[in-house]
């Protein structure tokens, strides 16, 4: 076969980490975290190809700098934004290029997916990224978009590009083994929503907690669930502090929410 038919055999997963992912739930990006996400694409780039949709900026430049400001707090979060997203991607790229993984930037805004003409644009940019081997790492351009800041930690961003690129999968890495029932929460021994299709039924189960880091909490995943259901995507929501949490969940190793199609 011609590579493009062993491209067009390789499933699209499109994986969102969440901050409290990239930073195992402390104050700065970790290392070790993105090095362990590098070698399981690594490992599995034979049979899927991967998209990033990454937060982790602002966390990125809290470890650099403490910015003076008289100014409201949503611009000092975009001021840290501009400063963090350059070292976020240079620790991407390190990483990833001790692992053979070449990365790309692209940065979006919601105002992007309105419009036909660039939501072709940036389709047809990113397939032939992929297409190159060149993962793309995406996140919302904070500098001049306040959504990811104010509305929840990128989930809507993943949701939205995965239907845009047909991914196969959207996998939403966060704190949690996936989705708990709240009557499991009440005495605290959470226990996981394994399988799901009927969203209403687990809009039902969330509670109001946000993540340490992020600003998104079970909300803005089941809207990113939705809008993939919508586009015919499953999406996992799978918990990205243990170490090898993808090929884990593709392998079924692992407990986490799967959120099927109907």
């Amino acid at each position: 076969p011609n590579i493009n038919d062993i491209k067009m055999l390789k499933k699209r997963i499109l994986l969102k980490l969440g901050s409290n992912t990239l930073t195992k739930d402390t104050d700065h990006i970790s290392r070790g975290k993105i090095e362990d996400i590098g070698r399981q694409i690594a490992a599995l780039k034979d049979k899927f190809e991967f998209i990033i949709v990454s937060s982790g900026a602002i966390a990125a430049a809290r470890q650099f700098v403490k910015l003076e400001h008289n100014g409201e707090e949503i611009n000092v979060k975009q001021a840290l934004a501009s400063i963090g997203q350059p070292h976020l991607m240079r620790i991407f790229q390190e990483n990833f290029r001790e692992l053979g993984l070449f990365t790309s930037q692209c940065l979006l805004s919601y105002s992007d997916f309105e419009n036909e003409q660039t939501r072709a644009n940036i389709k047809n940019t990113i397939n032939v990224l992929v297409a190159n081997n060149f993962i793309p790492i995406i996140n919302e351009n904070d500098t001049v978009a306040t959504d990811e800041i104010k509305f929840g930690d990128n989930d809507k961003l993943a949701g939205l590009t995965a239907s845009l690129l047909s991914a196969d999968i959207l996998i939403i890495a966060t704190n949690t083994d996936g989705i708990y029932t709240k009557s499991s929460l009440t005495t605290s021994t959470p226990k996981t929503i394994e399988a799901v299709s009927d969203l209403t039924k687990l809009l039902k189960e969330i509670g109001e907690s946000k993540s340490t880091h992020g600003t998104g909490g079970m909300q803005s995943k089941i809207d990113a669930a939705t809008i993939a259901q919508k586009a015919g995507i499953e999406t996992w929501i799978t918990n990205g502090l243990n170490d090898n949490f993808i090929v884990d969940a593709i392998e079924n190793k692992s407990t986490f929410t799967k959120i099927t199609l109907s």
